[in-house]
């Protein structure tokens, strides 16, 4: 879908770049990819048809937990057989963004989580990431840079081999590393020396927080693993003493409210306190978390901002404004997209 067809059904404004800071590319896997690799390599799926997979790929409804949600990685894992099948992964998400308009993405992976079913070494599947995410680039008007994630509930040694391919790889694109996986029994106090070392050597760092636990959660990513950035971080209205710190110190909420929903972190979108975040003030961007396993795109989440959540346009407006602010790019950078988007309404 090109930007001008997605202005039709969706709220975006034209004369700000539409960004996305927070996809899982191995959470946005095509059903079509996953058939067909399973062809070639001759895996035995649950289903031969999309959608017969989409029950095994996609959430019907809601979820019974977040690591309920995770599971739906599992034929992600059971196709990604090696390097190659994880770059065609990688560039065809950035394919994906293309279509739905997106100028600016920020693809995050673990690659332990991704290569644990055949024993791929993580900084390989990282450096195919890289090159998938090149060669997208080198064929769709989008751009992006890759966030290495710890996966916690692998353990701290595995964290460890991540974060170490995510530095070795710092020249190929990749620009931060992200703690993801099950929050309420691996928390971030684990992981302190992990981020003291991310952050000695120039990594940015976005953290998952106030998802699974709560505002605690959120209050420790920020004054210990040292976070710029929190994925979801929704559970921080539980203590107002959080919500200030995240004002204070500037930190930019990554929020995906399908997610959410789909995992019962909110009780629906109604409850959904993204708009409580946004009017206080604090920097909240939109994002789609897994949009293959979500069945979702970028488009759809700002229509669910506006027809559920009741954001209104300049609300909207504020959002893609602050995913700008918020991405971790230079000032050259952020300009030049400023720049091409508003040439688009020239």
């Amino acid at each position: 879908m090109t930007l001008q067809a997605q202005a039709d059904t969706a709220p975006i404004a034209r004369d700000v770049p539409l960004i996305d800071l927070h996809r899982h590319l191995d959470g946005n896997v095509r059903l079509t990819t996953i058939l067909d690799v399973a062809r070639t390599y001759g895996i035995r799926l649950p289903a031969d048809t999309v959608e017969g997979l989409r029950p095994y790929a996609q959430i019907q409804g809601v979820a019974a937990s977040v690591m309920d949600f995770i599971a739906r990685f599992d034929l992600l894992k059971l196709i990604c057989v090696d390097e190659d099948v994880v770059a065609r992964i990688a560039e065809e998400n950035v394919e994906d963004a293309a279509n739905e308009g997106i100028d600016y993405i920020e693809l995050r992976c673990s690659p332990a989580f991704m290569g644990e079913r055949y024993g791929l070494d993580p900084t390989r599947v990282l450096a195919a990431v890289c090159r998938g995410v090149r060669a997208g680039m080198s064929r769709y008007p989008v751009q992006a840079q890759i966030i290495g994630i710890m996966s916690r509930h692998m353990g701290e040694e595995s964290c460890w081999r991540e974060l170490e391919a995510a530095i070795a790889l710092m020249s190929e694109g990749v620009v931060g590393i992200d703690l993801a996986g099950d929050e309420a029994n691996f928390p971030g106090t684990r992981f302190v020396r992990h981020f003291a070392r991310a952050r000695a050597v120039g990594l940015r760092i976005t953290v998952h927080a106030g998802e699974a636990a709560g505002a605690w959660s959120v209050r420790q990513a920020i004054e210990e693993l040292g976070a710029e950035r929190i994925g979801h971080g929704v559970r921080a209205v539980e203590d107002p003493a959080v919500l200030q710190l995240i004002a204070e110190r500037g930190i930019a909420l990554e929020v995906c409210p399908t997610s959410n929903v789909q995992t019962q972190t909110v009780s629906g979108y109604e409850s959904h306190p993204l708009p409580q975040l946004l009017r206080r003030g604090l920097l909240v961007t939109l994002n789609t978390d897994d949009p293959g396993i979500s069945a979702i795109d970028l488009p759809h989440e700002y229509r669910i901002a506006r027809d559920r959540l009741g954001l209104t346009a300049e609300e909207l407006r504020t959002l893609q404004a602050h995913a700008l602010s918020a991405a971790f790019i230079d000032e050259a950078t952020r300009a030049a997209l400023l720049h091409k988007a508003r040439s688009r309404t020239t």
